[in-house]
């Protein structure tokens, strides 16, 4: 059956899945952002429901002084004796495992891992539990490390052992052991997550080694991928299904423009079969936009999401930067109210804003809002953010000569106000239409006419553009003042609905 990627559209990279019986389950890097590690379901691998977050506690998450792609990354997720395990790096503070009975509900405070390295992953064989890093034992070398541990605590059972090297291909990372048959297969990323990124693997006869190199390797990368519609492909999962097919999940990019993408690193679908107790990548060992495969559902068209604000609860697909502000927000009863913050985007601290991944390269993100500035300075809108200091804000903004409309854009150290025009009073609606090349800036006053004020290049939003950029674009509501302000932005209306491309 034909299907396409990617599965789960936009920033989720560095996914990981595990399955119970006939459900599937797979989790996602989330960065600087909160709440962590987003929980996603699906029955038939390519139509996902984001179900929660594992990391939803701001205390037992300090996020307050990390950099931008900084943060939460690499999570895997198991399955063991009706338990549920993710285990991630949390950036300065090391490797944790949390787990959960149940994925949509809450997860268990993080047990720390007294092990170095990124990307952790776990192995449950039989009465045993094997933990596996990036860790490097011996200095200038690259290498996998694995440990024997005690899930429940983090306490290590055993030595540190060095099971593999990769095959040189640098940046060796994204570990993961398998008990497969009579084999124990490693799977690893090497190249670096950019155009070099790669998938490799090894096996042994018994879980610490000698691992042999697969003759094959690298099993999948889009490394030679004359197309360039995909790039990027490496850090991926290998499971099976419930009809006893195998796949991948694994990361990869598409491009939006020349070499650039401005969603980042997105999660795929690939299928494997096997040759001489070695997996084989389908498509010539490269991701692809459109797959056949193994499946035994329809591929859903995808549907608008719009946030019901009768509910104080925040559904799971919004994220804020760092830790969210006290006080900043009031949702329930029809509304969201936003009080302006002095924290901008540029002070990579915790702006106002309430966010959501955009879902795709098309995409029309609505917002109906009623904000009366009180003190010159105050603005609050619709604002598309990558990093802290690439983003572009459309907003109703107090100045000296009164409250004005303004698409402001910031790209480093370039900064330009793209439209200022007098702001009309009362409920406004703020639309961005989004394709591959360029954000459209659209509004209008109350039920009137939209009206289109002017567009963006995507390029300057772009990971490449903003170099060593490991999330994607992000698309929500803000509010800040430059000084203390009792101004409120109420929010009746958000929207975000894909578009064909």
């Amino acid at each position: 059956m034909q299907y396409k990627n990617p599965i789960i559209k936009g920033f989720h990279p560095d996914p990981s899945i595990c399955r119970v019986g006939e459900d599937y389950y797979l989790v996602t890097s989330s960065f600087e952002y909160f709440p962590g590690i987003p929980v996603f379901h699906s029955k038939d691998l390519v139509n996902w429901t984001q179900i929660g977050n594992c990391a939803a506690r701001a205390e037992e998450f300090p996020l307050e002084q990390v950099k931008d792609s900084g943060g939460i990354w690499a999570p895997t997720i198991r399955w063991n004796q009706g338990t549920f395990y993710v285990t991630a790096t949390l950036e300065q503070y090391g490797n944790f495992i949390v787990s959960t009975q149940d994925p949509a509900g809450e997860w268990s405070s993080p047990v720390w891992v007294p092990v170095g390295g990124i990307d952790p992953s776990l192995l449950f064989d039989g009465d045993r539990v094997y933990y596996c890093t990036n860790q490097s034992l011996h200095p200038g070398r690259e290498e996998i490390t694995l440990e024997e541990i005690d899930v429940r605590t983090g306490r290590l059972l055993g030595a540190q052992k060095t099971i593999w090297s990769g095959v040189g291909g640098g940046f060796l990372e994204a570990p993961h052991v398998y008990h497969i048959g009579d084999w124990y297969y490693l799977l690893a990323a090497e190249g670096g997550t950019n155009f070099n990124h790669m998938i490799t693997v090894a096996r042994s006869r018994s879980v610490d080694g000698s691992y042999e190199s697969c003759p094959g390797n690298p099993v999948l990368t889009n490394l030679h991928d004359a197309s360039r519609q995909v790039q990027c492909s490496g850090h991926g999962d290998l499971f099976q299904d419930h009809l006893g097919n195998w796949w991948l999940v694994h990361l990869a990019t598409r491009i939006s423009r020349r070499t650039m993408s401005h969603l980042g690193r997105e999660t795929f679908l690939t299928p494997v079969t096997w040759e001489e107790d070695w997996p084989v990548v389908g498509n010539n060992r490269k991701a692809s936009l459109i797959c056949e495969g193994p499946l035994w559902a329809e591929q859903e068209a995808e549907k608008s999401w719009q946030a019901d604000f009768s509910n104080r609860k925040w559904e799971p697909e919004w994220i804020f930067l760092r830790r969210p502000a006290e006080g900043a927000y009031e949702r329930g009863e029809g509304s969201l109210k936003l009080h302006p913050s002095t924290v901008t985007f540029e002070a990579a601290k915790s702006p106002v804003f309430a966010a959501v991944r955009q879902c795709d390269f098309g995409c029309e993100t609505e917002a109906v809002f009623d904000f009366k500035p009180r003190r010159e300075g105050d603005e609050a809108g619709l604002a598309v953010v990558l990093a802290s200091d690439f983003h572009y804000r459309f907003g109703k903004k107090r100045t000296q000569e009164g409250n004005f409309l303004v698409v402001e854009k910031t790209a480093e150290d370039f900064r330009q106000t793209a439209f200022c025009a007098p702001a009309p009073e009362g409920e406004l609606r703020l639309c961005i239409r989004a394709d591959k090349e360029f954000f459209t800036f659209c509004y209008a006053s109350g039920e009137g006419e939209i009206h289109q004020v002017c567009k963006a290049s995507t390029r300057f939003l772009s990971c490449e553009l903003a170099g060593k950029c490991f999330t994607g674009t992000v698309i929500g509501l803000y509010a800040m003042s430059e000084v203390t302000t009792d101004a409120v932005m109420e929010v009746k209306e958000f929207k975000m609905t894909p578009q064909p491309e």
